[in-house]
Formats: structure tokens, C-alpha cells, sequence
């Protein structure tokens, strides 16, 4: 996934990957047919196991606020422990989503992770706590946007604002943030559209 996420599919370099992984040229091509099927299948596998990894959440299992904050403070935290994934993610938009587009399994992928907010929304407005309409695309890009801003822009989020947005202190107190700015925005005492 690094050299993927360092360069995109015109970046990478074969020799530098066949050198990190031990494969030979003809191991690679044999499995993955050529460089493009190999971004291909990096793209897709990094997918997985974000939605993997929510899915071990069990969100269904929570009461809709607290399974909502657990999952923007999950988003937050992969996010800063998996800089390769958002590194890849943007290197891809930088290609226009050009793979991701091809890919069924990726969209596939999307599914049980939009059926799960579906899910929590209709929870906690059955509840009380939630107010309605959200729908659950536009949260979960919120919830994303939120988390992926900051990170993907602190080294010059910090020169400019003069603030290290790196620091574990700016992380924890970012994280509670955007959980925090979540909840009140799709909680049922906030005034309706």
C-alpha cells in the first residue's frame, strides 16, 4: 500500500514493490496481470478492512448516540493510525476515481457500512434522539470530512494557525470535537431544516 499511496498507479515503481514484497516480476504479473490490477487490488483490499473493522464495531448492538460516537471517534482513529489509507484514497481522487469506479467490490463494500447508519437512524429516531430526515450518505461523508480534514491538512493547518496538529493533545482534543459537533448536528433538540 505505500508505494501506492506515495505516488498513485503512475508513481509506483514495479522494482520498488517486487524489491519490499520478495515477489518476482513474474509473480506479480502471474497474480495480479499487470500494475494497474495490482492498485486495483490494494484499493480494494484497504477498503475491506475499514468496513471490516466497522463492522467489528457492532454498532447495532449500541444505543444510537453512543454507537454514532463510536463510530466517528473509529473514523477518527483509523484515520490517524492508517496514514497509507488516506494517502491511497487521495491519490485515487487525484485520478479521478478512475479504479475505484471500475471496482463492483468496492462498491459492494460500501453496502453493509450504509445499511448500519440506515440502521442507527432509524434506532434513534424511533427513540427520539435523532432527528429526521438524515440521510445516511451525507452523514457518513460528514462524519469522513470532519475526520479526514484535519489530518490530511495538519502540517500546513499547523504553520498557519501556529498550533502542532500533530500532537497527541491536538488529536484527542479533535477527535472529541468532531464527535461532539456530530452528535449536536443530527440530534433530535437541533432545530430542523
Amino acid at each position: 500500500m505505500p508505494h501506492f499511496a506515495r505516488g498513485g498507479l503512475a508513481g509506483a515503481r514495479v522494482e520498488e514493490i517486487v524489491a519490499d514484497t520478495g515477489l518476482s516480476h513474474r509473480m506479480l504479473y502471474h497474480y495480479f496481470d499487470s500494475k494497474e490490477g495490482l492498485y486495483g487490488a490494494t484499493l480494494e483490499l484497504a477498503y475491506e478492512q475499514i468496513r471490516e473493522a466497522e463492522r467489528a464495531l457492532n454498532l447495532g448492538g449500541m444505543e444510537p448516540l453512543a454507537a454514532l460516537r463510536r463510530l466517528v471517534e473509529f473514523t477518527f482513529d483509523y484515520y490517524v493510525d492508517n496514514p497509507h489509507f488516506m494517502a491511497l484514497l487521495h491519490q485515487e481522487n487525484l485520478q479521478g476515481g478512475s479504479v475505484v469506479t471500475k471496482s463492483e467490490r468496492i462498491r459492494a463494500l460500501q453496502s453493509p457500512l450504509i445499511e448500519s447508519l440506515t440502521g442507527l437512524i432509524e434506532r434513534g429516531t424511533a427513540a427520539g434522539v435523532l432527528r429526521r430526515p438524515i440521510d445516511p450518505i451525507h452523514l457518513y461523508i460528514d462524519i469522513a470530512g470532519l475526520a479526514w480534514f484535519a489530518l490530511s491538512n495538519r502540517h500546513t493547518l499547523s504553520a498557519i494557525f501556529d498550533r502542532p496538529m500533530s500532537s497527541p493533545e491536538f488529536l484527542e482534543e479533535r477527535r472529541r470535537h468532531v464527535a461532539d459537533f456530530v452528535i449536536a448536528g443530527v440530534s433530535a433538540d437541533c432545530p430542523k431544516e
